[in-house]
């Protein structure tokens, strides 16, 4: 809410956004599982209460997801979520406590795959990684950007029955700046659909594990797609 409430008081022009977020945090609205269709009520409200526009999505669905260890997941050919049912007796879930308590968490999850596992650990956000290096636990909650998951070599499992909501990221601008400045849409639109979920964890990687400086990171990305010249 501290980006919300700056863009709406005129501290901050624009800053990127997530439909997930948008469609339930700010527009008061239930959970959409499609995409398309979580953008689209966005992309049409927010002008309409707030005076504010929806840029295109730059590409990521930084949401909730299901991890397991490479290593795991080549031993029982696991890809999708669905794919843990057969093995999850013999394996331990990790997660921060409130994801046990959340409907979107682990009451949804294990109801909408069939999903029993061998046993649960609540752990601090800041230890589930260090929990999967040690095997203390096995599989995961994550977000499907998170930067350690390169570190410790996990795979996101594919949410094949789509439980997750949408979390798409875009630019939202105010409509007081688009109309005096009509070219920050151009610009900002020429990013759209340019950094997947594995793009994004790679520059979280650099600037999180590797601790480069976010500003040297965003503009070598920004080079390397050609919306920068070096």
């Amino acid at each position: 809410m501290v980006p919300w409430n700056a863009l709406q008081s005129g501290q901050i022009d624009m800053y990127c956004e997530y439909t997930g977020t948008g469609l339930v945090d700010i527009l008061k609205q239930p959970v959409v599982q499609d995409p398309n269709q979580a953008y689209s009520i966005v992309k049409q409200q927010y002008p309409q209460k707030f005076h504010i526009d929806w840029m295109q999505p730059l590409g990521f669905n930084d949401t909730y997801a299901i991890a397991v260890p490479t290593a795991l997941a080549q031993q029982y050919n696991l890809k999708t979520i669905s794919d843990l049912a057969a093995v999850a007796p013999n394996l331990v879930f990790g997660a921060e406590p409130e994801y046990y308590t959340r409907p979107d968490g682990y009451p949804g999850l294990i109801k909408t795959y069939g999903l029993h596992f061998k046993s649960t650990k609540s752990m601090n956000v800041g230890l589930k990684y260090a929990a999967v290096g040690n095997n203390q636990v096995q599989v995961l909650d994550v977000f499907s950007t998170d930067a350690l998951l390169i570190q410790y070599k996990m795979v996101v499992l594919q949410d094949d029955k789509s439980f997750f909501p949408p979390y798409y990221a875009a630019p939202i601008v105010r409509e007081d700046i688009l109309s005096k400045y009509p070219q920050v849409a151009t610009i900002l639109n020429k990013l759209a659909g340019k950094l997947d979920d594995t793009a994004m964890q790679k520059l979280n990687y650099a600037v999180d594990v590797q601790h480069q400086p976010d500003t040297d990171v965003a503009k070598q990305f920004l080079v390397s797609i050609g919306l920068l010249s070096s």
